[in-house]
């Protein structure tokens, strides 16, 4: 039994370096999986199976992410299909499924981006430690002075139990932070410690009069208080806003101004007009509001499509938003001003609600005598939360194919209680209009049920799409479906 297990692994290793000279991607299976796995640091497993549309879409970034980060980090796949009692072994229940291992065991489920660049950034930082020793001054020095922040520890020797709990919490938060430590309190000193602590040092290039650069933390040391101090203090009063980091920055009411900002290139003119903003930032800086600044190219897109600014418009000026928890967004229409005072104006109107809410939407249409009636941001309010209507609303996006194929039956629809004078159908362009509060939309086509008395409560169908399908549904909903429609039903 040991010699035949012992010739499929030789046999698999060599089937491995046969197609490790064609791909960058190990192809891992069963017998070979815990060998394999424990040979390299850390390693991105991709498990999949090969009818999976959703996998053959990832295949191509993931070879080249794997051919990127060749002798840093190994990428590796495991087919389902035939390695099934592997992919059991890690509970995996959908594909592709994306899995951290270090040194052979499992550490954490890959939560980044699934482009070659997205993945390639990510596992970067996923590369090494946990945590870095750092036996010197001059050691201490070069890992601060990062693009990112840093985390370290100090401590008096490699039995403290400070220390230990330090690299477990490293090890829980290392896909999110960079951490550092040493055994050698007297570094300590210079950063403010004279006992066992952390230090929280900001990115050297986000520096200011306006704040403190490092952050001291000197409480009970434990992973969910660590966790609690970093979250709360990183960012600092006016962080740099990036894709990385955007969704956890926008977990708060947030103020951003965008502008030409290049913090490799140029970080003095990068915090020109950051600087003005921390001023202003400063004097608000108990109201709840948080602050950052941002790159205008990185979120042009985003920029257009939430709130309507073009690529040629701006100048050279910040294009200040502010966007709540709630999903409510407001401009600066005053032009940037190098005093702050208009900043100023524009933050003492947000919060004395003196502000008008910026919302994206088409014209009103001039005349809307259609079956289905057309919703647009500026009359969603008039129509779908007329109080004396029962209301169907369909969101829609022109260019989605099931929206184009359900359009007919949606008329039909829409014709056969035309003459109901409590129950409207109607469409909204999702993708050209703000869709409000308290209507999730995933996909294209959505559909809910505003009902008279509950506007407050849509509900979404998730019924089938034919005309006898909804009918039915509005029967259920409301009594007023017209006589002609229940005998059809």
């Amino acid at each position: 039994m040991t010699n035949m297990r012992q010739l499929c692994l030789y046999t698999s290793l060599l089937f491995i370096l046969n197609v490790s000279a064609r791909t960058a991607v190990l192809e891992l299976g069963d017998v070979d999986f815990d060998y394999l796995a424990a040979e390299h640091e850390t390693m991105l497993v991709k498990f999949y199976a090969p009818w999976c549309g959703h996998c053959k879409k990832l295949a191509p970034d993931f070879e080249l992410a794997a051919s990127r980060l060749k002798g840093l980090v190994a990428l590796a796949k495991v087919d389902c299909s035939v390695h099934s009692q592997t992919c059991s072994r890690f509970g995996v229940t959908g594909y592709p499924a994306l899995k951290i291992f270090r040194e052979g065991e499992e550490s954490s489920t890959y939560e980044g981006p699934r482009t070659a660049d997205g993945m390639m950034k990510y596992m970067k930082k996923n590369a090494g430690p946990n945590s870095y020793a750092l036996h010197t001054e001059e050691a201490v020095d070069a890992f601060i002075q990062n693009f990112d922040a840093s985390v370290v520890g100090f401590f008096s020797g490699g039995d403290s139990l400070q220390l230990v709990e330090f690299l477990r919490a490293a090890a829980a938060m290392r896909d999110s932070y960079r951490f550092g430590h040493t055994t050698d309190l007297q570094l300590g000193f210079k950063h403010g410690l004279h006992s066992e602590g952390v230090v929280l040092v900001r990115p050297p290039r986000l520096a200011s009069v306006f704040e403190d650069g490092a952050v001291r933390f000197t409480d009970a040391l434990t992973t969910a208080a660590l966790r609690r101090f970093i979250r709360d203090n990183i960012f600092g009063v006016c962080p740099h806003l990036t894709a990385e980091n955007k969704e956890r920055l926008r977990q708060r009411d947030l103020m951003t101004a965008y502008y030409e900002l290049d913090y490799r290139t140029n970080p003095k003119g990068s915090n020109y007009w950051r600087n003005r903003v921390m001023k202003v930032a400063s004097q608000f800086a108990s109201e709840g509001l948080a602050f950052a600044v941002a790159n205008r190219r990185d979120f042009q897109d985003e920029l257009g499509e939430e709130f309507g600014l073009g690529q040629s418009e701006g100048g050279d000026l910040p294009f200040v938003t502010i966007r709540t928890r709630q999903g409510h967004k407001f401009t600066m229409r005053e032009e940037f001003t190098k005093d702050g005072k208009s900043l100023e104006r524009f933050l003492n109107d947000y919060f004395a609600g003196r502000l008008k809410r910026y919302i994206k939407s088409e014209p009103v249409p001039s005349t809307n005598r259609g079956p289905v009636k057309v919703v647009v941001a500026d009359n969603f309010n008039e129509i779908v939360n007329d109080p004396e209507r029962d209301v169907l609303i369909e969101f829609y996006a022109p260019w989605c194919a099931h929206c184009k194929k359900l359009e007919p039956k949606y008329t039909e629809l829409a014709e056969q209680l035309a003459n109901d004078p409590v129950i409207v159908v109607a469409k909204m362009d999702a993708a050209a209009n703000d869709v409000p509060l308290g209507y999730d939309v995933p996909g294209y086509p959505t559909i809910y049920f505003a009902a008279r008395g509950k506007k407050d409560e849509p509900r979404r169908y998730d019924g089938a799409r034919e005309v006898k399908d909804l009918l039915n549904f509005l029967k259920r909903e409301t009594p007023q479906v017209l006589s002609a429609t229940r005998q059809e039903l």
